[in-house]
This record gives C-alpha cells, sequence and structure tokens, in this order.
C-alpha cells in the first residue's frame, strides 16, 4: 500500500471514527455505545465495499489495525468528552461543527480510498463500477451511523451528501488520466470536504416535496 493510499485509510478512520462517536454521546449512549457507533462508521463503508466486490472476509477481518484505530479514536472521544463535559467547547453549536467536519474529511478521504483500493486489489476498470464503489465507501459507514442513532440517513434528508461523494469519485476518475493518481488523489478529497463544508455552512440541500395530508397543494421547497 502506498504512502497516500496509507494516509486516506487513517485519516479515513479516524475522522469517521470520531463523527460516529460524537454522534452517540450527542444520543446519550454508554462507552460501549460510544465505541460501537465509532467502530461501525469508520470500517462499514469498507465492509460494504469489500461485499460488492466479492472480498470475503472483509478487509477489517483479515487486518484488524483499522479497527484498533477507530476503537482508539471513539475511546479518546469519549473520555475528553467526559473529563470537559462542563466546558463551553462541548456546546451544541460546536459539537455539530466538529461532527460535520469529520463527516466531510471521512467522507472524501474513504471515498478515493474505496476506488483505488479495488483499483489495486481486483484490476477492475469498469468506470461506473469504480464510480459505486468509490461512493459506497464514502457513505456506507455514515449511513451504518445514523440507522444505529436512530436517525434517518443524512444522504437521504440534506447537505448534499452523496452528491460531494459522487462529485469526488468523478473527478479523481477523470482527472487520474491526464494529473496522475497523487495530485487527482489530492485534489478529489479537498474537493468533497469543501462542497461538504459549504453545502452545511450555506444550507445547500436538493429539491423535495412535502406531501401533507392536511395541505391541498404539494409544496416545492
Amino acid at each position: 500500500m502506498s504512502i497516500v493510499m496509507s494516509i486516506l485509510d487513517i485519516l479515513g478512520t479516524v475522522a469517521f471514527s470520531l463523527s460516529g462517536a460524537i454522534e452517540a454521546m450527542k444520543k446519550r449512549m454508554d462507552m460501549l455505545g460510544v465505541l460501537v457507533l465509532g467502530l461501525i462508521t469508520a470500517v462499514g463503508g469498507g465492509i460494504i465495499r469489500d461485499i460488492i466486490i466479492g472480498r470475503f472476509p472483509p478487509t477489517v477481518f483479515r487486518s484488524p489495525n483499522n479497527a484498533l484505530v477507530a476503537i482508539i479514536t471513539a475511546l479518546t472521544a469519549f473520555l475528553v468528552a467526559a473529563i470537559f463535559n462542563k466546558k463551553s467547547i462541548w456546546k451544541a453549536g460546536v459539537l455539530n461543527w466538529i461532527l460535520y467536519i469529520s463527516d466531510a474529511i471521512g467522507l472524501g478521504a474513504f471515498t478515493v480510498h474505496g476506488i483505488r483500493f479495488v483499483e489495486h486489489n481486483t484490476g477492475y476498470t469498469s468506470f461506473a463500477l469504480l464510480l459505486f464503489v468509490g461512493v459506497i465507501t464514502g457513505v456506507g459507514g455514515g449511513i451504518l451511523r445514523d440507522i444505529f442513532a436512530g436517525n434517518m440517513p443524512f444522504i437521504f434528508r440534506k447537505h448534499v451528501y452523496a452528491t460531494a461523494s459522487i462529485a469526488g469519485a468523478l473527478c479523481y476518475l477523470l482527472l487520474c488520466k491526464i494529473a496522475g493518481t497523487e495530485i487527482s488523489t489530492v485534489v478529489s478529497v479537498l474537493l468533497v470536504v469543501v462542497i461538504r463544508i459549504l453545502a452545511t455552512k450555506y444550507e445547500w440541500n436538493l429539491p423535495r416535496v412535502n406531501l401533507e395530508d392536511n395541505k391541498d397543494n404539494q409544496e416545492v421547497i
């Protein structure tokens, strides 16, 4: 595994584990819940990716290093929160932004890592397959996090979540043909992170329709 791939792997694992741990603490889960949600968020997308490409057992069970990193990250977040839980840093607004930023970093890192992992380990070159596994690696952990936390998955409700992952995957697949893998990796990860942060800050959402029984008209917002 190249240095860039290793960095993406660790970066995505730490970022997603942190986002899972924060979501668990916001839901007032105990320490076990925090560890489990951090772990699931960090490794869930990779497990789904491996199932899709027929890689059994999934990578996390062959080499548990990422799982250990995820558990340590979630435990550290829990201990820090327990020690400083009366401090202003843990106000809801601050927590939400830590969650959004860590989630954006994890999304960008794992979207590109998913594509490069499949290219390196399978030799598959199908554009559609690589695009799909990149996106599912990026969003899979977040979907599982939201389901376990009792929320509607972020991907289905706001702030162009999957759209950012798709943009990053497309950017990598198209740009690497002319700029090489390393430059394409950096640009694509940054693109996802910037889109997610801007979408959160300015509340960018895809169009949706509200259907309410007590109204005669359908409202598009």
